[in-house]
Formats: structure tokens, C-alpha cells, sequence
């Protein structure tokens, strides 16, 4: 636990002791600070045994770390730096007998990996999945995207609407992507799946999002069913028919903020953007997924189709418009792939 959450932590005991003091009973302070009776038992125990003073923090439990403050920041930097500042060339990730290593370069100490994990624990770290991000980005070009052209669009009272898109998704075959599960050691899980590739759907997505309103999400599903000279994605003439449909249902004017796929900056997309005086089109940086909310929306779903075994493309298309239905009755959830963009409606 870091130094951060003690205080926190110690700052709802005490608030609990004040409670206590002013005559409020156990389950009403468990109530009230959301806390479990149990808790608000042992601190009412506490603070009749040894007053206020009981209920402070005693500092991280268990033994002293072994690196004082300024050589935990030291390596809290260190490690900021990547496994490739320090010779690890071949993978990006920081595995507990790297950091252990680490430790032993910088100052000399040697540690358990049981102990690492307390360590990096104790610092706030925990394992996660790593964000991959394009080696041709442009910082610069998307800082002063977050920074100017955002607040541009902000500023754009006359519009009634606001919207966010998506690029279409890579087709989804009947073959889902792989999810970790449990089985016994030595018999990797098997999953039986269909060996046929060439069926797929593709999906092409519209997040809208205003001020004060609910979100919603629209979209658009293409199935291909590998037949001769079949269109395997989405055409300019299908993502003018999703901004049609759009339009009617929002009732307003749009603000479209999209990304930089072929099919939405050729010539066909720009004369069908031109012929529609309710839209308003501005393209996110290259490389910069970050600020699409839509990509929160695909990755929810990916997150729903592991390891799933389907029987035909029928029956993954039923699948998908049965996740995303569940998403469009979630707007919260939708305005929450929104906030994880960073972006705002707040004028600066």
C-alpha cells in the first residue's frame, strides 16, 4: 500500500472517530462511509481502548523496505527509463528478475523476487498489459492536437451536436482471438474453432457524445461471405449512409472527428462530405488511437469474444449486435470511453 492510500485510509478512521464522538451509532458510520460493520466495530473497539491516537496510521506493515526514499525514486526513474536504457534490447517489459538486477547495478543489494514484487507493490506498481504505441508518432503533433485544435472544436457554438468516429474495424472471422484460461499444467486448453477463414464481418462505428446528454453509439455491420468479387470492407458510399443514419437520429448538426483511414480521406469521402452543409469533418493525428473513444468500445468487445466458438457467420453477427446493444444501453459506459481519451467539453 502506498503512502498515498495510508492517508487515505487513516483520514476515514478518523472522520469515523468524530462520528463516533458526536453520537452516531456503528451501522450508521458504516453506512455513511461505505465501509463494512465489521470495520466500524473494531474502530469503535479501538477508540473506546485508546482514543483517537488507536486509529492512526502505523506505516507500512511488515519489515522496513531495505532502500530509503530517495533510492526508491532513484528506481521508480530507472525504471521509467525502459528495459532498453539498461540492456534489455530484445522485449520491453520489466520482469521481476530484471528489476532485482536493476537493484543490484544501482545499489548493490540483492533481492528475492519475492521480495521485488513487495517492493514494486509498495511503490504503486502492479503487472499490467503493455499499450503498444506506433514508433512513428508525432508527440508534438498530437500535444498540439490535444491542446489547440480541440479547443477549436470546443468552441464551435453554432453546432448543436458533437460526434466522435472510428475507423473500421479489421474484419472479425469466425476465428476468435485467443483469452487466457485455467487448465492443468501440461494440457494446454483447446478451443475447437472453424478452419474456414474467408467468412468475416467488419464493423464501422459513430460515438456521439454532447454535453449534458446521453452518449450513444451507432453503428454499421458488413458481413462477407467470401464470394466472388465481394468488397471485403466498408465503401465510401456505406460510411456516407452511417452519417446519414446518424444525422437523423441525433436531429442536429455533427462535429465529426475522425482518424486517417484510406477509405475516409479519398476523393469519393471529401465530395460526400462536401455535399452534407450539417457536417463538419476534423482528423485526429496519425498513429494517435489514444484519443479515439471508439477504440474503448472495439476493445470491450474483443474482450467479450475470447475463446468464443461460434458455428457460422450468422451466428457471430447475432453475437456482436448482442454485445453492442448491451453497450448502447450503458451510456455511462460510453461517456466512459470518452473520459479515457483525456479530451473534455470543458472550454480552457
Amino acid at each position: 500500500m502506498t503512502a498515498k492510500d495510508r492517508a487515505r485510509r487513516e483520514a476515514v478512521r478518523l472522520q469515523a472517530t468524530e462520528m463516533f464522538a458526536q453520537g452516531t451509532s456503528q451501522a450508521e458510520v458504516a453506512r455513511l462511509l461505505r465501509v463494512s460493520p465489521m470495520s466500524a466495530s473494531r474502530w469503535y473497539r479501538s477508540r473506546q481502548a485508546g482514543g483517537t491516537a488507536a486509529l492512526a496510521s502505523k506505516g507500512p506493515a511488515g519489515w522496513p523496505c531495505r532502500l530509503n526514499e530517495e533510492q526508491r525514486e532513484r528506481l521508480e526513474a530507472e525504471l521509467r527509463a525502459g528495459p532498453a536504457a539498461h540492456g534489455w534490447c530484445e522485449d520491453q517489459r520489466w520482469t521481476l528478475a530484471r528489476v532485482a538486477e536493476l537493484i543490484a547495478r544501482l545499489f548493490h543489494l540483492r533481492s528475492s523476487l519475492r521480495g521485488v514484487s513487495l517492493l514494486l507493490h509498495r511503490m504503486g506498481g502492479s503487472p499490467r498489459m503493455s499499450v503498444h504505441r506506433a514508433a512513428e508518432r508525432d508527440e508534438v503533433a498530437i500535444t498540439w492536437w490535444r491542446t489547440e485544435r480541440w479547443q477549436r472544436i470546443k468552441r464551435r457554438r453554432r453546432l448543436r451536436a458533437h460526434g466522435s468516429a472510428s475507423t473500421t474495424k479489421p474484419a472479425r472471422s469466425s476465428r476468435p482471438p485467443r483469452a487466457r484460461t485455467w487448465s492443468r499444467r501440461g494440457h494446454p486448453p483447446v478451443v475447437t474453432v472453424s478452419g474456414k477463414g474467408s467468412d468475416r464481418v467488419s464493423i464501422a462505428g459513430l460515438v456521439c457524445c454532447k454535453p449534458h446528454r446521453r452518449s450513444r453509439l451507432i453503428y454499421r455491420i458488413r458481413l462477407h461471405r467470401g464470394h466472388k468479387d465481394e468488397r471485403r470492407s466498408f465503401a465510401e458510399r456505406d460510411y456516407a449512409d452511417l452519417l446519414d443514419a446518424a444525422h437523423q437520429q441525433l436531429g442536429a448538426p455533427i462535429v465529426l472527428v475522425g482518424d486517417n483511414v484510406n477509405t475516409h480521406i479519398s476523393r469519393a469521402m471529401q465530395s460526400y462530405i462536401a455535399a452534407r452543409d450539417w457536417l463538419t469533418v476534423y482528423r485526429l493525428p496519425a498513429y494517435a488511437l489514444e484519443l479515439n473513444p471508439a477504440e474503448g468500445i472495439w476493445a470491450n468487445l474483443r474482450n467479450g469474444l475470447g475463446n468464443l466458438a461460434v458455428t457460422g457467420l450468422d451466428a457471430l453477427n447475432a453475437i456482436i449486435k448482442t454485445r453492442l446493444k448491451r453497450m448502447q444501453y450503458r451510456p455511462d459506459l460510453i461517456t466512459g470511453f470518452f473520459n479515457e481519451t483525456g479530451l473534455s467539453f470543458e472550454l480552457a
